[in-house]
């Protein structure tokens, strides 16, 4: 059987070893796995939460909702990442965590998490890594989003997402799972759903991917890569 935070374990050992006490002292504090449906809100927008979330399985997204009701999703999340370790810091959530696929994710309360920080010298460091890691993605996004024309945002998107699954074992040679809609993709990349499909359609046309039904699968990495300028540092590679 398998741990709730092995996904995050593996994707820690790119930077360095959790011993295994401070392993156990993490899994022992996780509370069993809930589920959420596709569409699903995990944590609402201005909460206040008294427990980070891991993922274990699934997609999830950070969405932030405007006044008007328009929608920007601010980050995408697969098994292995905390969507929220911040709230173990931070008194109140500035967005929601929304499923964007059947999820299955552990809880931690903030409690007991701090605990396992206080007295696990590896997860105090692994805590700071893995929100600075959050900052770099987030970073790379406004650029991804604020410099990149449309075409170049989404194969960047690709080309990280493929990236980051391959980090955590969900990569299956060149193909991962995307289970976006093209109103979410659109809400990702902060274009209209027609355009957005219309840079699907590019990246098709011209052989760079196949995406059918939920699964992406990269035809030509090299030309993909180009057109994104991706370059794999800010994710410590």
């Amino acid at each position: 059987m398998h741990s709730s935070i092995d996904r995050l374990l593996r994707k820690l050992r790119l930077r360095w070893e959790i011993p295994p006490d401070a392993a156990a002292a993490l899994e022992s504090v996780m509370q069993p796995p809930r589920r959420y449906a596709r569409g699903e809100e995990m944590i609402a927008q201005f909460a206040k939460p008294n427990e980070s979330t891991l993922m274990v399985a699934g997609v999830a997204g950070r969405l932030v909702t405007l006044e008007d009701g328009a929608e920007q999703v601010t980050a995408l999340h697969i098994a292995g990442d905390f969507v929220d370790l911040h709230s173990l810091y931070l008194r109140r959530q500035d967005h929601s965590v929304v499923a964007l696929d059947d999820c299955v994710v552990a809880t931690a309360p903030h409690g007991p998490l701090a605990e396992v920080a206080t007295n696990y010298p590896a997860w105090a460091l692994a805590f700071g890594y893995l929100l600075a890691w959050d900052a770099a993605v987030h970073r790379r996004w406004i650029v991804m989003l604020g410099r990149q024309t449309a075409r170049a945002a989404f194969a960047h998107l690709i080309c990280e997402l493929w990236t980051r699954n391959r980090d955590v074992g969900l990569a299956e040679g060149p193909a991962f799972d995307l289970p976006l809609t093209q109103v979410e993709l659109a809400n990702v990349l902060g274009l209209s759903t027609v355009h957005a499909n219309r840079v699907v359609q590019s990246l098709r046309a011209e052989g760079l991917i196949r995406w059918r039904s939920a699964r992406v699968e990269i035809l030509d990495w090299d030309r993909l890569a180009a057109l994104a300028q991706f370059d794999t540092a800010y994710l410590q590679h």
